[in-house]
């Protein structure tokens, strides 16, 4: 009897072998770039699956929109074209989603322009600020 059920036996060790060292680790990859992905904030620095690098500025639920650092151009990708980041934001921003946005610049009076340069110099006086503290330590 035993030899009857030999090869069956054989056959599940085999898959289960081929669960644990093959399925589970890509399924264990593929959280942690989800993750990943659905961590990203403006002012991450990252590198696409295409090569391109580039600041993220904005983030929507299925949009990245890139600003690339020598001509200040903003490309907007994919979320699942995003590789990898390559440097985080030292202060995560509050991630804004697309109808929140609408709301916020119908109730501003300020340009769209204007409120990026407020922002950006809000954002430099804060990274300076953290530095100094930084070097205290």
């Amino acid at each position: 009897m035993p030899q009857q059920y030999s090869g069956l036996i054989m056959m599940i060790i085999l898959f289960a072998l081929m669960y644990f060292m093959m399925i589970r680790p890509q399924k264990k990859r593929d959280k942690e770039i989800k993750e990943m992905r659905d961590k990203l904030a403006a002012g991450d620095e990252i590198i696409t699956i295409g090569g391109i690098h580039g600041k993220v500025v904005k983030v929507n639920d299925e949009l990245v929109t890139l600003e690339l650092p020598h001509a200040k151009q903003r490309i907007e990708f994919s979320k699942w074209a995003v590789g990898s980041v390559t440097k985080e934001a030292k202060e995560k921003p509050e991630v804004k989603h697309e109808s929140a946005k609408i709301t916020e610049d119908t109730t501003t009076s300020e340009k769209p322009a204007q409120a990026d340069d407020k922002n950006d110099k809000e954002d430099k006086k804060k990274q300076e600020k953290q530095e100094k503290q930084e070097n205290q330590k």
